[in-house]
């Protein structure tokens, strides 16, 4: 292997860079997906690319692409990259890191002027988040055929502002049809995003794959009423219905090993301090790493609705709005990613991811794995979300690492297939 060291004070200073696009007064990042910030970010990136002398292209659904050529232009591109995007609370590392570690491995290359077989490109993924646009990882999904462009375009904020409208405003509605593009592969880096590298000193985890997701709406009706004139017996409190199903969500998540559930979002109407609450809309969030056992957790929550609800004549709707299978990664990108931490001579352990990412769904179209580093006391979607300068370093250095290793392993395979290919011309006409 090729033996190039990132620059870790420069990406370093990508990452502070970056952070003030944004930036909150407790030290995070709220840049949400299609906002003028988020427009700001963007076209820093595309002329940091293009100084690199990469080619920048950008699909119906924003999803940007930076080219940097390889020796042999017939090979698809060896994918890095990630997400620029942030939560309303954000944090200066989930999602840029992925990014400008992929820039800062351009960037290494270019400094060596070292030219691989195939094409490297970085990816900066829309709407990873979902933060304004449910659902997740929107762009990415209509990149793996999940979603349609249409579907994309109509997504509302909470203001009633359609996705479509706010990437025709911002000017990043490309023309390449999503999907279209090939890639031979895809490598993101990624903070953790919870406790257990730092809890085991391990710098690196090697990423195996990632939990299923089930996102659900649900809406409780009871009866507004007066707090003081209405009895306790006759009420039909939404929101002590809704306290009783959530219970019952924990003790769900809580029943089954490596399960987890949770409830985000409530909304309280008519939200007055003397108004028994009439109408409760919630979310919940359930993950497991196997799909029988979210079908388990799936019927437990239909079960609960039905027999909390029911018997305090509260009215209920319940909608899964989202779903993600849990994923496999592709077990050769897996070894590059092995081999790649070994050469670093750093400490690493297997991991499933427990969060979702855009490599769930490009690993339904190409070969994809992931890299993690630790997030200090586990913290992520918080201003407070924290990775160091070394471990934002080790984790550039594997990727740029298992960029090579994957591209040597291209190399080779294309030559033995070139030849085969001329033992069979021999044969044919010798």
């Amino acid at each position: 292997m090729h033996n190039l060291r990132i620059n870790a004070q420069r990406l370093w200073d990508s990452l502070m860079e970056t952070a003030r696009i944004g930036a909150t007064a407790k030290g995070g990042i709220c840049r949400l997906t299609l906002t003028d910030l988020d427009r700001q970010v963007r076209d820093w990136l595309k002329a940091q690319c293009q100084a690199l002398g990469c080619t920048v292209t950008v699909d119906e659904v924003g999803n940007m692409f930076a080219t940097r050529p390889g020796k042999n232009p017939s090979l698809p591109p060896i994918a890095i990259g990630s997400h620029l995007d942030t939560q309303p609370t954000g944090g200066k590392f989930d999602g840029p890191l992925g990014v400008l570690a992929g820039l800062e491995a351009l960037r290494t290359l270019h400094d060596h002027s070292h030219t691989t077989n195939a094409p490297v490109e970085l990816v900066n993924w829309t709407n990873e988040e979902g933060a304004r646009f449910a659902p997740a990882m929107l762009a990415s999904g209509v990149f793996a055929g999940v979603f349609t462009a249409d579907y994309a375009y109509g997504r509302t904020d909470r203001d009633g502002k359609t996705f479509g409208d706010e990437l025709q405003r911002i000017g990043y509605r490309g023309p390449e049809k999503a999907g279209t593009r090939k890639l031979a592969g895809m490598f993101e880096l990624h903070i953790e995003q919870g406790p257990i590298l730092e809890h085991e000193g391990r710098t690196i985890g090697i990423v195996q794959g990632a939990q299923g997701v089930r996102w659900y709406d649900i809406t409780i009706t009871g009866q507004d009423a007066h707090a003081g004139a209405m009895p306790m017996a006759l009420r039909k409190d939404a929101l002590l219905g809704a306290a009783r199903v959530i219970e019952r969500v924990d003790a769900i998540a809580r029943d089954l090993s490596d399960a987890v559930g949770t409830v985000g979002v409530i909304d309280n109407k008519s939200n007055s301090r003397n108004v028994i609450p009439g109408e409760v809309f919630f979310t919940v969030d359930f993950r497991h790493p196997q799909e029988k056992c979210l079908d388990w957790m799936e019927m437990q929550l239909q079960d609960a609705l039905a027999e909390t609800l029911t018997p305090m004549q509260l009215i209920y709707r319940e909608n899964r709005i989202w779903a993600s299978p849990p994923v496999h990664f592709s077990p050769e990108l897996i070894d590059c990613v092995r081999v790649a931490v070994e050469t670093a001579g750093l400490s690493y352990r297997d991991i499933v991811s427990g969060a979702g990412h855009d490599s769930v769904y490009i690993a339904r179209v190409a070969p994809t794995t992931m890299i993690f580093v630790p997030s200090r006391d586990g913290i992520s979607h918080n201003e407070a979300e924290w990775t160091s300068l070394e471990d934002c370093a080790a984790g550039a250095q594997v990727l740029l690492n298992a960029v090579l290793e994957y591209d040597r392993r291209l190399e080779s395979r294309g030559l033995a297939d070139a030849r085969a290919a001329e033992r069979g011309r021999h044969a044919t006409f010798g």
